[in-house]
């Protein structure tokens, strides 16, 4: 038997339910994977309320760990039994579920499938925006919002690592030691506080180079205003709405860029993705990167995980276990 979270139509979390399905099977190229644990994100909330339009009915889900049971035929280089994770694979959301083999990143000895199945979408998003949207060098002073989040606590524990003085705002003072774990050099709880007189208390006015924004609405304004002349900011996601149209004359007082980028095409080069799983396997398992799973919920409970990363409640990394 096998089953899944499915969505028939758009909405709250009340709309995800869990169904039995089929078992599939494995063509050329395509290895069954069983499901450990599937990874929440964000942009499973917007698939599933319809902010980023998807055909329905569907299973959600972008990424998991789990391991193989069967391999389609020519399909070298896998066998049932090995421990794979993998990101960008919609459908994770099931208990067993399709793996295309070029998706498959092999989980290597000392990292376990629990932290493997958080790290493919937060981890490697940290790692091309402190790598290669805005490279982070010594000297560089960023900020990073949800910074007690998943992608957020990874982030700066990146940055940190490349030398850069980091800003880190959470929004509850619950949040606050999470973010001062990570090595952030500042810490602010932006709901207690003005975000640009606090920021400007810590570090000066217009003084960050890059300001990386998860929340969206929110946040977009206030993170414009810190920026120095020829500053980046670096929007990637919606956590509070989307970031509504803007005049590129908005950014001509200081000579801003403006870039909205998405993980897909920080992948798209040979031996990219494999790159950036090895950098963050190697940095969890020499200890310098240390991912924070803050809930599990089983599979089945999908809609109070949805729930619950919607009302920013959670911290770290949510994973729905099989």
């Amino acid at each position: 038997m096998n089953h899944a979270i499915r969505i028939h139509h758009t909405g709250g979390p009340e709309v995800l339910t869990w169904e039995e399905v089929p078992v599939p099977e494995p063509a050329a190229g395509q290895l069954l994977v069983e499901l450990h644990a599937a990874g929440l994100n964000f942009i499973d909330t917007y698939h599933r309320s319809g902010l980023y339009p998807v055909d329905l009915p569907m299973t959600p889900g972008a990424e998991g760990s789990g391991t193989v049971i069967a391999v389609g035929d020519d399909t070298p280089g896998f066998a049932p039994g090995d421990y794979v994770a993998w990101v960008g694979v919609p459908g994770s959301y099931s208990q067993q579920l399709l793996v295309p083999a070029s998706s498959a990143l092999r989980i290597p000895d000392g990292v376990s499938l629990d932290i493997a199945a958080a790290m493919p979408l937060q981890g490697m998003t940290a790692h091309y925006l402190a790598c290669s949207t805005f490279p982070l060098e010594s000297g560089h002073r960023c900020l990073v919002h949800a910074a007690a989040g998943g992608t957020g606590r990874l982030l700066v524990q990146m940055a940190v690592n490349r030398g850069a003085e980091v800003v880190a705002v959470v929004g509850a003072e619950a949040k606050v030691a999470l973010a001062r774990s990570a090595g952030a050099h500042h810490v602010i709880n932006s709901g207690s506080v003005d975000l640009v007189e606090a920021v400007e208390a810590a570090v000066g006015p217009a003084a960050l180079d890059v300001v990386y924004d998860g929340v969206g609405a929110a946040t977009f304004d206030a993170g414009l205003k810190l920026l120095r002349p020829r500053g980046t900011m670096v929007t990637f996601g919606n956590a509070s709405g989307p970031v509504p149209p803007i005049t590129p004359l908005v950014l001509m007082e200081r000579s801003l860029f403006l870039t909205r980028p998405k993980l897909w095409d920080y992948m798209t080069r040979p031996g990219e993705a494999e790159g950036r799983w090895s950098d963050i396997t190697n940095w969890v398992a020499d200890g310098s990167l240390e991912v924070n799973i803050g809930l599990r919920l089983p599979l089945a409970e999908a809609a109070e995980a949805h729930r619950r990363l919607e009302s920013r409640s959670t911290t770290g990394k949510v994973l729905l276990t099989a």
